[in-house]
């Protein structure tokens, strides 16, 4: 009983948070130019709200942004969104992100996050790899609104800086969590 009462609220959250977050044009299969449109729209207002991300994109080998990820979780989460590597002002690829976790955990969330990618090797690690595990591979850090005010062109040592935006919904709980990254075409 108990695994039939679990499944029905884990297929609840993710059907609510699909109509909850998902993006009007989600019915339908979003062309490249959508998710490119929209990954631009979000580094840009990314830039307005926090000028230090302006500073790691003019600096950055590539921007990788994904404007909207949507989370759902009742003891499993899952997590999935799509977006743009950019380089400049050239869109070169699109990638999604996908994330599983388990443990004490409940909610519907949706966020958006971008992935600054300062080193040639960070960028290489992108392309050659058959999908960028988090927690694998280049240093990520997590830059947070105490952090973004410190950061200038002379404090970047790291390889990946990843801002977290557009945080909509609630989630609460602890869990462990894995997030892999795929280019899609």
């Amino acid at each position: 009983m108990w695994q039939y009462m679990r499944t029905i609220g884990i297929a609840t959250i993710l059907s609510t948070a699909m109509m909850m977050f998902a993006h009007p044009r989600a019915a339908g299969v979003a062309s490249a130019a959508e998710f490119d449109d929209d990954s631009v729209a979000a580094l840009t207002k990314l830039y307005e709200r926090t000028p230090s991300a302006k500073v790691l994109g003019e600096n950055a080998k590539g921007i990788l942004v994904f404007p909207n990820i949507v989370k759902a979780a009742f003891i499993i989460g899952l997590q999935y969104g799509e977006g743009t590597l950019l380089k400049g002002d050239a869109k070169i690829a699109h990638y999604n992100s996908v994330a599983g976790s388990y443990g004490l955990q409940a909610g519907v969330q949706g966020f958006g996050y971008a992935m600054f990618l300062m080193t040639d090797a960070a960028l290489d690690y992108l392309d050659r790899s058959a999908g960028w595990e988090i927690g694998v591979g280049p240093s990520i850090v997590i830059v947070d609104a105490g952090m973004a005010r410190t950061l200038t062109t002379t404090t970047l040592k790291d390889d990946v800086y990843a801002f977290v935006f557009n945080q909509r919904g609630l989630m609460a709980g602890i869990g462990l969590q894995g997030s892999k990254i795929t280019k899609i075409r």
